[in-house]
């Protein structure tokens, strides 16, 4: 049994109006929605569902106000649900249907794993010419105007009971852990092979737990910027980015998100195999990112948002 990958993400929140705007404005597919309830779309069928926090058949919540309820993972084969039910049958709030099965994880998330219903994609970055290898000849890089998230990345979350939860995903349901802050955070990969983290628990020393961020992928550095940009021209807040996260070698912008917690734009993060040996890294703002905008970038000027306006032309001339 090997998971794929997030499947859905199921918010509960209290603006729901203010949330059905701003998943669309970051690229989402609107696909169906009510007064209560709505479905938006990845291009590749992930699916990110905004209900009202007190609708009843939301899994109960594991911090208060909006927030994730739900992380729904995928796996290819209906036979495969068979072995979870026996793994995961002695955990809290365990059900089963002929198309899923779900429980909380330690921490109190819900955690559900159906078969899934992803589409298969032709969509490709931009390739990038580095010293000896140039792999775009005669073609520009794009510039976007809007980020088209390719699919849910990654959920990271606070954890209250890191060693437990860090089980949890590993023996239950086969995750590998990529690399380490010792005692304090586990990135986390769904399969042996693949990108370098699907979960993200980091334990803060507060003892608090909830949602830090969920992130989207898209094709390229490029549209991470041109994602970025858009949602500031669109008035939505930056709360750190564009940057470059160093354990994963990821460019990321993060955005405050009024469904709960912060969200994200990246691309190019590490590609892993068995083969790779997990590292410790000591937490730090150097490590969380290598370089970052804070406060982002202006969708108008494209400049820092407490930098001067260019003038003239060229961002070279100057006021005489």
């Amino acid at each position: 049994m090997t998971i794929l990958g997030i499947e859905q993400i199921t918010y509960g929140v209290t603006d729901f109006e203010t949330c059905r705007r701003f998943f669309v404005d970051w690229g989402l597919k609107d696909v169906a929605h009510d007064e209560t309830r709505a479905r938006f779309e990845t291009l590749n069928g992930c699916t990110v569902l905004a209900v009202d926090a007190n609708d009843p058949s939301l899994p109960k919540a594991f911090e208060a106000g909006p927030t994730l309820r739900e992380v729904t993972w995928g796996v290819a084969r209906r036979e495969e649900l068979a072995a979870l039910r026996e793994l995961l049958a002695c955990q809290p709030g365990f059900y089963t249907t002929d198309d899923a099965v779900g429980c909380f994880d330690p921490a109190g998330m819900a955690v559900r794993v159906e078969v899934t219903r992803r589409r298969e994609l032709d969509v490709e970055g931009s390739p990038s010419n580095v010293w000896g290898q140039a792999l775009r000849v005669d073609t520009p890089s794009p510039v976007y105007e809007r980020a088209e998230p390719v699919e849910v990345g990654h959920v990271v979350f606070f954890t209250n009971c890191l060693a437990e939860q860090e089980a949890f995903y590993h023996e239950l349901l086969g995750f590998e852990t990529s690399d380490r802050y010792p005692k304090r955070g586990a990135f986390m990969r769904c399969a042996p092979h693949g990108g370098h983290h699907d979960l993200f628990l980091l334990a803060l020393p507060d003892g608090k737990k909830g949602l830090n961020h969920v992130a989207f992928t898209v094709r390229d550095i490029h549209e991470v910027f041109g994602g970025g940009l858009h949602l500031s021209r669109c008035g939505w807040t930056t709360q750190l980015g564009p940057g470059r996260h160093p354990v994963s070698s990821a460019y990321f912008w993060n955005f405050m998100n009024p469904a709960g917690g912060l969200i994200e734009y990246y691309a190019d993060e590490d590609v892993l195999t068995p083969a790779w040996q997990p590292r410790d890294f000591e937490p730090g703002p150097t490590v969380f990112a290598e370089w970052a905008v804070d406060g982002g970038l202006d969708g108008n000027t494209r400049r820092q948002k407490s930098a001067d306006s260019p003038h003239g032309a060229f961002m070279t001339q100057r006021k005489q």
